[in-house]
């Protein structure tokens, strides 16, 4: 059964829980916290983290540490509750958190800060068409991500099949949040649902063999990249030097490592008004006021 989504259940559909490379501390200003959402395997994520947050540390000057949580709500309330000072955070739960948080970053993939969501099927289901899901089962990533759901589900209200997101349930079998675009796809791609909704990359998170096996068979507006927010109150010198060893992902002789940050091209300085459009898709399905 979905998720009905209201602005109170968004932000209360869990607690602030997170598998952590590192002992909790008090609140200070000598350790930089980074909450890591599981877009992607949560084992690999906690590999990458391992692997970067030493480099960070030397680039910033300070101790670093990390850790991924349980999902998009569970990032938020750790920024909200000084558990964490940096997330990586995707535009939907951006501008649903209203703690007041800063936007830094940008992800940039093939030159551009923005992306689409996709409905995939896999090539033998007989599924050409948005239609031919009423009565299927679909999995979606995260019932507050905009590729892994809500820009997705727009192309069935957009084709005339739903009204909105609360009547999914009506048209589909059954909707699952499956906790990550590479959970939602495995899910699609081994037949345990028929249709998946997720990021245009999302694919690439699939082995070689199944992305062979899957197509994708409608695709939403522009959606602005995901992003790296700053807790309110985070110091700013401190916030400005993690901006800086970011951005010098970008270099040559540092581009390797953006595997570790889910796999972008690059960063750019983030533009708050970008994200306008996501707040105005939120108001227009309800989710904000």
């Amino acid at each position: 059964m979905p998720v009905h989504l209201t602005r109170r259940t968004i932000l209360t559909l869990v607690g602030a829980g997170a598998v952590s490379l590192a002992t909790p501390l008090a609140a200070q200003d000598v350790t930089l916290r980074l909450a890591f959402i599981p877009q992607e395997n949560p084992d690999k994520l906690l590999g990458d983290i391992e692997a970067i947050t030493g480099w960070l540390a030397e680039e910033i000057g300070v101790p670093v540490e990390g850790f991924v949580t349980i999902d998009h709500a569970a990032a938020v309330e750790a920024l909200r509750n000084g558990d964490a000072d940096i997330s990586f955070m995707g535009a939907l739960p951006f501008v649903l958190a209203e703690i007041g948080a800063v936007p830094l970053l940008s992800e940039v993939y093939r030159d551009a800060p923005s992306y689409t969501g996709r409905i995939f099927v896999r090539r033998d289901s007989g599924i050409g068409a948005l239609a031919d899901l009423r009565g299927r089962d679909i999995a979606f990533a995260d019932p507050i991500s905009e590729s892994g759901y809500l820009y997705p589900l727009a192309e069935f209200v957009e084709a005339g099949l739903i009204e909105d997101p609360g009547q999914a349930e009506a048209f589909f079998g059954r909707v699952f949040f499956a906790g990550g675009y590479q959970q939602a796809m495995q899910a699609m791609a081994e037949g345990l649902v028929d249709a998946a909704g997720a990021s245009q990359y999302a694919d690439l998170l699939l082995t070689p063999q199944q992305q062979a096996e899957v197509t994708w068979i409608a695709e939403s507006a522009p959606i602005p990249s995901h992003l790296v927010i700053a807790r309110p109150g985070l110091d700013a010198a401190l916030r400005d030097r993690f901006v800086d060893a970011m951005l010098r992902l970008n270099e040559p002789e540092h581009r390797n490592k953006l595997r570790y940050f889910y796999g972008p091209d690059g960063y750019v300085r983030a533009d708050g008004a970008a994200y306008d459009g996501v707040r105005d898709m939120a108001r227009q399905y309800g989710l904000l006021r």
